[in-house]
């Protein structure tokens, strides 16, 4: 069809790309839409699990790999791994010739990437917008990328409201939920038994969640003492597993993940670390848990919909849109060990039954592919500013 416009979805985690895929399949299944896909960052890194592999699973085809880290995680190994896709993702984009490029939350990768298709005269629609997250640099890259995209999709209402504040046009923003909730409610998640093989863990009485990434604005505490908080915490919980996913890129993630791996070597017979869960063993693992620790954006996002309780640590997730399951603490060992007096207690597993999600919007996938099918791409590149008056 003449009229079909080609979609360039770019990822560059694990996390990312689960939360993009039935978007992707929608694209893929549309008459009136092309799906193009460039995988990049953690994907294709051994130490993160190359888990480029899973999105080929799924049936995509990748039509670019750009490699872009090496074997450190300094702030100067991002900003090489930053240029890299400056340097080299404008080849493909000549080549594709993409109508428009699809990104989703606040990851130097899609900064970088989105940084090149505005000087390419690219339009770009920006999933994740107007949230918060003061405790991480991803605050300011993503409300850069949103000033850079022309299409927002965001999670809920007041996200709406805080792109239009930056002078967006309120005629291309668009509340759809948040995709991690609509892959829960459509993906069919695995029995408990099916869980424990996969992580190769049998459960005991309590089992958890954990995923801790860098406080990358913290300059007061190194990354090993970050993550040495929590584990202390931990191995004075009784009776529990530990079913820990890596950190990410980050600046800290490499010091982190080794501070994470000496601790399962210590306890081998109720923890382990898996570099990649993918969405269905992740979001699987998340409904059979006893509650979700760290500080990952999943948690505060995707818990509500399951009734799972959830420690978020520190600072990164500052400020971020959050329900009543939530239990926020500082990281020291003796807050998070109160906080899993709260966690585990009866009053506050009770009310967990009540608990309603901020993020969810329904049939996000369907609705984004709906509003690009239909959106008219050639007059949105030059975007004026729309004052609040």
């Amino acid at each position: 069809m003449t009229d079909t416009k080609k979609i360039c979805v770019i990822t560059g985690t694990r996390a990312e790309y689960g939360l993009l895929s039935l978007t992707m399949k929608e694209i893929s299944c549309s008459s009136h839409l092309e799906l193009g896909l460039v995988a990049t960052g953690t994907h294709l890194s051994k130490d993160f699990g190359e888990t480029y592999t899973e999105i080929e699973k799924d049936g995509f085809q990748i039509d670019y790999k750009m490699p872009i880290l090496n074997s450190n995680d300094s702030s100067n190994d991002t900003l090489h791994s930053m240029s890299e896709i400056l340097k080299k993702l404008p080849k493909f984009l000549d080549k594709f010739q993409p109508d428009l490029i699809l990104v989703l939350g606040d990851r130097y990768e899609i900064f970088a990437s989105v940084s090149v298709a505005l000087i390419s005269n690219i339009p770009v629609a920006h999933i994740h917008g107007g949230e918060l997250t003061e405790g991480a640099f991803d605050e300011a890259m993503r409300h850069a990328i949103t000033k850079m995209s022309h299409i927002h999709f965001t999670t809920n209402n007041q996200h709406a409201k805080r792109v239009i504040q930056m002078g967006e046009n309120p005629e291309y923003v668009f509340n759809v939920g948040a995709p991690g909730v609509e892959n829960i409610k459509s993906l069919k998640l695995l029995s408990k038994e099916e869980i424990e093989s996969v992580v190769g863990i049998s459960f005991k009485k309590r089992n958890y969640l954990v995923t801790y990434h860098p406080e990358t604005l913290n300059q007061s505490t190194s990354p090993e003492k970050q993550i040495g908080c929590l584990l202390e915490a931990l191995a004075e919980q009784e009776d529990s597993t530990f079913i820990f996913t890596k950190a990410n890129s980050d600046p800290g993630g490499m010091t982190i993940n080794s501070r994470i791996q000496e601790f399962v070597n210590k306890n081998p017979t109720n923890s382990c670390l898996h570099s990649s869960l993918g969405h269905l063993n992740y979001l699987s693992m998340m409904k059979h848990c006893t509650g979700v620790i760290g500080n990952s954006s999943s948690a505060l996002i995707e818990t509500p919909t399951l009734k799972k309780g959830a420690i978020n640590i520190g600072s990164r997730q500052n400020n971020r849109t959050r329900s009543d399951n939530i239990i926020d603490c500082e990281n020291t060992k003796e807050a998070i060990n109160k906080s899993f007096s709260i966690l585990n207690s009866k009053n506050f597993q009770s009310a967990l039954t009540a608990i309603e999600n901020p993020y969810d919007g329904g049939d996000t996938s369907k609705r984004i592919v709906d509003i690009l099918t239909s959106s008219q791409l050639g007059s949105i590149l030059i975007k004026k500013f729309i004052d609040i008056l």
